[in-house]
């Protein structure tokens, strides 16, 4: 089957155009703060209902500044090199999800300072709330008809506009990764943080999980073109950070439960 090819623009105002790409970051803005919104309306919560702008906000900012500069740094540092403007350019595609964790998990800390909360009593709170905004944006890298999957013959493969690959069948990867880490990712998280947890679990599971999907997934995702595959024949970029994300989250496990065991109570998300 033929992807779809969407037209980018979602609709125009006078000479403003809105893109889908933008409003799915703004869809999994609005899901982060009405998930929020719900989680802190519980009496056990710690927190309350009109701190969810000032914390979205926080996040917002830090995801979408360190998304950028993560892509620069991560995925096209010579090409910014040579055009220093072109990182202004959002509009044009090129955001990374492991600067904008890192975006992100500046703006807990500073909004932990804020509140005098931990670092990790802000995580644990958020971590269930950041999944849906996931999978929205891979919605997006969909209707874009960007960051496509590997040649392949399965029944859904679909064929890309894609004048350098040959127009062959791929993957959807993109689909892939919003049931993975966007669906699959959000249920795993926001049930398990439904009951109280020791500090550090609830963040440990996402970045676990996250970590893994994502790994996973690159085997069917076509590496980016001016990188391909970047160590062992078979690894790329993605992989190659997502992989310590991934046992980043096994040892935030494992030092939660160890703490429990110590005699460290249980704390509410």
């Amino acid at each position: 089957m033929y992807h779809p090819h969407f037209d980018p623009v979602a609709f125009a105002v006078g000479p403003l155009q809105i893109r889908w790409y933008g409003l799915m970051y703004l869809i999994g803005f609005m899901a982060a703060w009405f998930l929020g919104y719900l989680r802190a309306r519980r009496t056990d919560s710690g927190w309350h209902p009109h701190e969810m702008p000032d914390l979205i906000t926080y996040c917002a900012l830090g995801l979408l500044l360190g998304a950028r500069l993560g892509y620069v740094l991560f995925y096209d540092f010579s090409t910014f090199l040579a055009q220093p403007l072109e990182i202004v350019k959002i509009w044009k595609g090129g955001m990374s999800f492991h600067g904008g964790f890192l975006g992100v998990l500046v703006a807990v800390w500073f909004f932990g300072r804020r509140t005098g909360r931990s670092f990790f009593q802000v995580s644990d709170f958020l971590a269930p709330l950041a999944p849906i905004g996931l999978g929205a944006g891979r919605i997006g890298n969909f209707i874009n008809g960007e960051l496509w999957g590997r040649a392949t013959d399965v029944p859904w493969a679909m064929i890309f506009a894609d004048p350098s690959g040959g127009f062959v069948p791929r993957h959807p990867s993109q689909l892939y990764q919003a049931f993975f880490e966007g669906l699959t990712l959000f249920l795993l998280v926001w049930i398990f943080s439904a009951k109280p947890r020791p500090t550090m679990a609830v963040s440990g599971l996402f970045v676990l999980g996250y970590g893994f999907f994502r790994f996973m997934v690159e085997f069917f995702r076509q590496p980016d073109a001016h990188l391909g595959f970047i160590a062992f024949g078979w690894m790329t970029m993605g992989q190659a950070l997502s992989l310590p994300l991934a046992v980043l989250g096994i040892i935030l496990l494992w030092g939660a439960y160890r703490a429990k065991g110590g005699g460290q109570g249980l704390r509410d998300n």
